[in-house]
């Protein structure tokens, strides 16, 4: 059943690496009728190459990453539209905001077992499973004056969509 809110929201799937943000952020915006950008797809190669390397990206390395995405968003406004991006502090989702007032954010959470046993199964991707526990100390849950939802990890990924989209009916 296709679902399309009233006014389209813009999303960002925000969450640790290995939360499904690319497979979820897909399956929400085609559940939801509106176009899907990989967040990944915004970084410079320089931090490709840090987190290929293992290397946490930095504050400083972050911001233009953010401000690509936000502009994205900002695009988006009015029409919808998910992009995915760990998002994983306050001040991230700040300038995600400042750039796009109006998105929304789908705050993928799990056990670190389960996320861990996911990424020890997926190829082809630049995050290795030693950044885990950084990504999870880095990590500030939505606070209660931000816009968004949690949406549990557990389950195949339609069961995962699914939550997401009635999360977002309830906004």
């Amino acid at each position: 059943m296709q679902h399309s809110p009233t006014t389209p929201h813009v999303v960002v799937i925000m969450g640790v690496a290995g939360t499904g943000k690319t497979t979820i952020g897909a399956l929400l915006a085609a559940r939801l009728g509106v176009p899907y950008a990989e967040g990944d797809d915004f970084h410079p190669q320089a931090n490709i190459a840090k987190m290929t390397a293992g290397t946490p990206l930095t504050d400083d390395d972050r911001w233009p990453w953010l401000d690509s995405i936000g502009h994205w968003a900002h695009e988006r406004a009015g029409l919808g539209g998910v992009v995915s991006g760990s998002a994983l502090k306050r001040v991230y989702r700040d300038r995600l905001r400042a750039a796009a007032p109006g998105i929304v954010f789908v705050h993928l959470t799990g056990t670190r077992e389960l996320i861990e046993d996911r990424m020890s199964h997926r190829t082809g991707h630049f995050m290795p499973t030693a950044l885990l526990d950084s990504q999870f100390a880095t990590l500030q849950p939505l606070a209660a004056d931000e816009a968004g939802v949690e949406v549990d990890v557990s389950g195949g990924p339609a069961e995962i969509t699914e939550r997401a989209v009635r999360a977002l009916e309830a906004l």
